[in-house]
C-alpha cells in the first residue's frame, strides 16, 4: 500500500504507486531520475504498509493527530512528534494521473509537479529557492497515479514562512505562455531520460495492455505523443489547475514540534481566502478481463530478459481484508524467506532480480510482478516457476508459524519507517488522499491482523486467475 516503502526482498518491493511515480530536482534539492531509480521506487513503496499489529497491540500509528478544516474545505491534519526544532509540511493534492481523462491530454499532473516551482509575482522562482535555501530546508515533490504531494522539512522556527510561501503558489500561481513551454520542453526531457531504462518501457506496455479504459493505462509521466503536443496546449494548463488545485481538493500535514493553536491561526490567516471549487471528473470505469494477455516487446541495447506480470487487483476499502491479504501473500511468495526466492535467486541463479505486490489506490490497481532473468533461454522456465508458486497458494494452507512471522516481520518494518516527521507525514498524506480520514492506517492494520491462511488462499484464487493475467516480456533486439 503505499508508496514510499521498504523491501520485500533485496530486490523485492511492495509496488508502486502508480502507474509510474514521478518527482523530480525541486527547490535546489536534487532528486534522482525516475527512470535511473524505478526499481528503487518500487522498492520503496512498500514501507506504508509494511505491518500487521497482533490482536491486543497498541495501534499501528501511535501518535496524536489533530484534524481543523477551514470553511474553504482545506483539511489540516497535525501530528505532535518528539522532533525538536523540526517540522514535515506536505502538501497533498488529491490528483494525479487517475484524473487525466481527456483523450491527448495525459501527464498533466505531473506537469504541474513542476510548474508550481514556476513562482509567483511575490515569490518568483529565484525568490522562492533563494528562501528555501537559506532556511536550509529539504523542499521536493512528487506525483503519482492518485495524487500529487509537494513537500519541505525545515527548522520549526520557520513554520510561518513556509507557510507563507507555499500558500502564495498555491493561491497565486502565475505562469507565461513562454514558462509553459519551456517546462513542457523539459518534460519532454525527462520522457526521454526515463524512458532510457528497460524498465520503463517494460511497465508502460504492461498497462497499456492490461488497462482498456481506465486512466491507470497510462504512466504517470504521460504518453510520449501528448507529451510532445504539451507546448501547444498553455490553455488547457490553466483550465487543469483551475479545476483541481482548490482547497476541497487538498490536505496539509504538519509533522513535529509545532503548536497546534500556532498552526491553525497562521493556516487560517494564509489559505482563508483560496476559493473551493466543484469540478469532479469522470473516471471510466475498468472492464473486468476476461481472459489472459501476453505481450513482447524489444530494447535496442544490450539487456537481459525482463518480465512483469500483472493481475488487477481491488480498489482500496479500509474495512476489506483482500488488500492486506494480497499483500501478506506478495511476502510469501517473494520475500527473501520464500522458498521461490531461495530456488530462483539463490540455489539457481537464473534471476537477480524478483519482486511483486500492489500498491492501494482509489481504483483497482495491478498487482505486479517483476523479473529480470540472468540465464535468457530459462525465461520460460521462471515464468512457469512463478505462475506454479501462484498456483499452490491456492490449495495448500499457509503453516500458521510462517504467517505469524510475515506478519510480524512487516509490523516492524512499517513502525521502523516511522522514524522522523518526513515519512511520518508521507504516510499520513497516503491515506488521507483515500480517504481524507487519518484514521485509516490504524483501521487498515485491523485487517491485517485479522488475515487468516484461508483469506490467503481465497485472495489466490480470486485474483490470481488466467483470464486476469497480463504478461509481458522485453528482450533486447537481435539482428
Amino acid at each position: 500500500m503505499w508508496r514510499n516503502g521498504q523491501v520485500t526482498t533485496t530486490m523485492g518491493v511492495k509496488g508502486a504507486d502508480c502507474p509510474g511515480q514521478a518527482g523530480g530536482n525541486r527547490g535546489g534539492q536534487m532528486m534522482p531520475s525516475r527512470g535511473g531509480v524505478l526499481l528503487t521506487m518500487l522498492a520503496l513503496m512498500l514501507l506504508v504498509l509494511a505491518g500487521t499489529p497482533a490482536r491486543g497491540q497498541e495501534q499501528i500509528f501511535p501518535f496524536p493527530v489533530s484534524v481543523f478544516e477551514l470553511d474553504n474545505g482545506l483539511k489540516v491534519v497535525g501530528v505532535d512528534y518528539d522532533s525538536p526544532g523540526i517540522v514535515a509540511y506536505y502538501t497533498v493534492v488529491r490528483t494525479g494521473s487517475r484524473n487525466e481523462v481527456e483523450e491527448g491530454f495525459s501527464g498533466y499532473a505531473h506537469f504541474f509537479e513542476h510548474m508550481m516551482f514556476r513562482g509567483t509575482e511575490k515569490y518568483p522562482t529565484e525568490v522562492y529557492n533563494e528562501i528555501v535555501k537559506r532556511l536550509g530546508a529539504d523542499s521536493n515533490a512528487f506525483t503519482t497515479a492518485d495524487w500529487t504531494a509537494y513537500h519541505t522539512v525545515a527548522s520549526a522556527d520557520a513554520l510561518e514562512t513556509i507557510i507563507d510561501i507555499e500558500s502564495d503558489r498555491f493561491l497565486n500561481l502565475s505562469y507565461s505562455v513562454e514558462d509553459y513551454r519551456t517546462e513542457a520542453g523539459a518534460i519532454l526531457g525527462e520522457y526521454n531520460l526515463n524512458f532510457s531504462n528497460p524498465v520503463s518501457l517494460l511497465r508502460e506496455r504492461l498497462h497499456q495492455l492490461a488497462f482498456t479504459t481506465h486512466p491507470y493505462r497510462h504512466t504517470t509521466i504521460g504518453l510520449l505523443d501528448d507529451i510532445r503536443a504539451m507546448p501547444q496546449h498553455y490553455d488547457y494548463s490553466l483550465q487543469f489547475y483551475d479545476r483541481y488545485y482548490r482547497p476541497n481538493n487538498c490536505v496539509i500535514v504538519v509533522v513535529g514540534d509545532f503548536e497546534q493553536a500556532d498552526l491553525e491561526r497562521l493556516v487560517t490567516q494564509y489559505y482563508g481566502d483560496w476559493e473551493s471549487g466543484s469540478f469532479e471528473p469522470s473516471i471510466p470505469v475498468e472492464p473486468p478481463q476476461m481472459e489472459a494477455r501476453a505481450d513482447a516487446v524489444t530494447w535496442p541495447n544490450p539487456t537481459l530478459p525482463l518480465m512483469m506480470i500483472g493481475y488487477h487487483a481491488p480498489a482500496f476499502l479500509d474495512d476489506a481484508i483482500d488488500m492486506p491479504a494480497l499483500d501478506v501473500l506478495s511476502q510469501l511468495l517473494f520475500s527473501q524467506n520464500a522458498p521461490l526466492f531461495r530456488r530462483l535467486y539463490l540455489r539457481d541463479q537464473v534471476v537477480d532480480l524478483l519482486s511483486g505486490g500492489a500498491v492501494d489506490q482509489r481504483d483497482p490497481p495491478l498487482f505486479e510482478i517483476i523479473v529480470r532473468i540472468t540465464k535468457p533461454d530459462q525465461t520460460d522456465v521462471v515464468r512457469d516457476a512463478i505462475l506454479s508458486e501462484i498456483e499452490r497458494f491456492k490449495t495448500e494452507p499457509v503453516d500458521a508459524e510462517v504467517l505469524a512471522e510475515t506478519k510480524s516481520a512487516m509490523r516492524y518494518s512499517f513502525a521502523r519507517g516511522l522514524n522522523s516527521p518526513g515519512p511520518i507525514a508521507e504516510t499520513l498524506g497516503h491515506y488521507l488522499q483515500l480517504t481524507g480520514d487519518p484514521d485509516t492506517v490504524n483501521r487498515v492494520y485491523e485487517q491485517y491482523d485479522a488475515v487468516t491462511a484461508s483469506d490467503i488462499r481465497r485472495v489466490a484464487n480470486d485474483y490470481f486467475a488466467e483470464t486476469n493475467r497480463t504478461v509481458v516480456v522485453l528482450t533486447e533486439e537481435r539482428p
